[in-house]
């Protein structure tokens, strides 16, 4: 009998794919007409029936420096023949270590400390209890209220849909955190349609925060945290001079700025992050995705210095902070984002988005004229087309075209009724040309 791996390579489907609860699926359609892939390199997947995918996702918003990077290969493969794993509870491993410094060489403004997770849900999470226990100890203990934003994705974890404002993503599971608000979004379709880059109305939105900051009073106001591009929720580009203002309002009365960068992190909008890209230095910022190229899970959270030396109190035997992963800064994931940092370098890929954006740009704004198309939207290598709901059936356009983009070569994203699109950083002009014509045409089809 063939060992599994020759089974998928020859191209067979799994003999039983009931077992598999998937993730954000309906997984009852999708086992009735399975999409699968097989292999990857570059721009492309292979599909199980051998055709080439074209990748408009960069995965999951992740493989940032397109797929099956040797150098990112090999270094997880010589990680595992060395040191497959080790805790980092009270014992450590020299690429953790490595791994934090590098990073933090890249962090903006005094952002210099790492704290690892395995993904961007935990990164989140994480990233709220940290501020939570900073106010108490710096003697704000009063300080515990968390906002969000509505239409923000922040992950699966409890207090990431607590701060999230996705509907579907919060209905189902009961009361979530208390003591949590959340601010209006920032997307105006009457207003921003057609925007190119940041739309010029919306700055307004974030007074919302003096607002909330009255209702509750900002004694009790611990952390505020915002994707500063919103991508899950269908790629809504921050009003010029909106974050400033967040930022501005925050210092004003002592509360936290959290950045959710799991999706702009690592080059997305032709910078390290969006903290560089829009000039505001947030408090925390939570990673994940591209940090190592989406070959093994990891997230992190960054913090300022005074957030960290905040803790670094009391015995030095005393742990500081109770709260960690069993995979916190494992092994192969260190290795990964190593190798992941030095491909970014070596290929100068951020740059290569910002000299890339202004094509992007242009050819994303061609789909104006595009059947259904109500809006589109783009920042750095980031694009969000919108199309018009069909009447009693949100949703039905944007994933019929999901299912024809796929069958015509082509991986798109879909939300609600708007397409996604944040391909790899390699891509080329050509294959922008070909995501666009293949919209196009997929969307003549759509009724």
């Amino acid at each position: 009998m063939p060992d599994t791996l020759e089974l998928i390579t020859a191209g067979q489907m799994p003999n039983n794919l009931q077992p598999f609860w998937m993730p954000f699926t309906a997984n009852r359609s999708f086992k009735g007409e399975p999409r699968l892939v097989v292999g990857a390199e570059g721009m492309h997947y292979t599909a199980i029936d051998g055709r080439k995918i074209l990748d408009g996702t960069a995965g999951l918003w992740c493989v940032n420096a397109g797929h099956g990077r040797k150098k990112i290969t090999e270094a997880i493969q010589a990680q595992a023949g060395q040191l497959d794993y080790a805790p980092n509870f009270q014992l450590g491993h020299p690429l953790a270590f490595e791994f934090a410094a590098r990073l933090a060489s890249m962090l903006p403004g005094d952002l210099d400390h790492a704290f690892f997770t395995n993904s961007g849900s935990e990164a989140i999470d994480s990233a709220l209890k940290i501020a939570i226990a900073y106010q108490r100890m710096i003697g704000q203990g009063t300080r515990q209220r968390l906002i969000g934003r509505e239409r923000g994705y922040h992950g699966t974890g409890f207090g990431g849909i607590s701060v999230g404002g996705i509907v579907k993503n919060r209905m189902f599971f009961g009361s979530l955190l208390n003591g949590v608000d959340h601010l209006p979004h920032t997307f105006d379709l009457s207003k921003q349609k057609f925007s190119r880059g940041m739309p010029d109305y919306g700055a307004h939105f974030a007074d919302e925060l003096e607002r909330i900051v009255a209702l509750h009073d900002a004694s009790t106001v611990a952390a505020v945290i915002v994707e500063p591009v919103a991508g899950s929720t269908g790629v809504l580009i921050p009003p010029r001079g909106y974050l400033q203002r967040l930022r501005e309002i925050c210092d004003k009365h002592g509360i936290l700025l959290i950045f959710d960068e799991v999706i702009t992190g690592f080059g997305r909008l032709g910078a390290p992050f969006a903290a560089d890209y829009f000039g505001v230095v947030p408090d925390l910022m939570t990673a994940a995705k591209g940090i190592t190229n989406g070959a093994v899970p990891m997230g992190a959270v960054f913090v300022r210095k005074k957030i960290y030396d905040a803790f670094m109190q009391g015995p030095p035997e005393a742990i500081e902070l109770f709260h960690g992963y069993t995979y916190s800064g494992h092994p192969l994931a260190c290795a990964a984002g190593l190798a992941t940092m030095d491909v970014y370098q070596e290929d100068g890929l951020f740059e290569r988005a910002a000299g890339l954006a202004p094509y992007w740009e242009e050819a994303l704004h061609g789909l104006k004229d595009a059947k259904h198309v109500i809006d589109v939207r783009n920042l750095g290598i980031i694009g969000g087309i919108e199309l018009e709901p069909k009447p009693g059936a949100p949703g039905t356009r944007a994933f019929t075209a999901f299912r024809k983009a796929f069958a015509k070569g082509l991986l798109i994203r879909t939300t609600g009724d708007i397409i996604a699109l944040s391909p790899p950083l390699i891509v080329e002009k050509a294959q922008i040309d070909q995501m666009v014509e293949t919209i196009r045409a997929v969307l003549k089809e759509v009724e």
